[in-house]
């Protein structure tokens, strides 16, 4: 449950005192954007582009088993942040190899599904998170802040049609899975995974390592 922030003085100390009291909920974050969802609008009836915002949503199965993680949507995009104690709690999808597994699945799935006009291509970017809080400033809403959802929005500058970009530290998290599960790289959906890049991304004052999938 969210920590509700919500203190009329500017000047009150007992926001300070609240703000010092919050743990950090490191979890694994998700942006997931509908590519080409504006230029179609433009191009079909309602009863179309609804039609395939709808088989899109609802085909990305590992949302229905994340239901409550579904923070929030800005147009066609969604951002969904999975805390670790929801992740470790679940019998599916309990480990971040398996969310990636998952997500690559499903982007694969819509990509070549052998009906057109079905769905609409999709981008994804994952980062592994240590700062972040589970606060809201509105009223019986769930958010989560912090330097590492930021970081994830901005990761989503290198995604681009059916690719996962994915920080170096959630792609570590996944390596370590396979370790434990005895399983090769190469046998696995991230055999064609890209070499490690390096940016810098505005407002981030230290350089972030990244990597990609592109699925098709």
């Amino acid at each position: 449950m969210a920590h509700y922030i919500h203190f009329r003085d500017p000047n009150s100390k007992e926001i300070e005192e609240k703000l010092a009291g919050i743990p950090k909920c490191p979890g694994t974050c998700f942006f997931i954007d509908v590519i080409n969802s504006t230029d179609i609008k433009y191009k079909t009836d309602f009863s179309d582009w609804g039609k395939q915002l709808n088989n899109t949503f609802n085909f990305i199965s590992f949302l229905n088993d994340f239901p409550d993680n579904v923070v929030k949507g800005i147009g066609d995009e969604l951002m969904l942040y999975i805390p670790d104690e929801d992740l470790f709690s679940k019998t599916a999808y309990n480990n971040y190899f398996a969310l990636l597994e998952e997500i690559y699945a499903t982007i694969d799935n819509l990509v070549n599904y052998p009906v057109p006009n079905t769905f609409l291509n999709c981008k994804v970017s994952i980062h592994y998170c240590t700062e972040v809080y589970n606060i809201s400033y509105f009223e019986h809403a769930n958010d989560y802040y912090g330097i590492d959802i930021d970081l994830t929005a901005r990761l989503m500058s290198k995604a681009k049609a059916n690719r996962i970009v994915m920080s170096e530290k959630f792609f570590t998290k996944v390596k370590n899975d396979l370790v434990d599960k005895n399983l090769r790289i190469e046998n696995t959906s991230l055999a064609n995974i890209s070499p490690v890049y390096m940016e810098d991304f505005k407002g981030v004052p230290y350089p972030t390592e990244y990597r990609f999938l592109d699925i098709g």
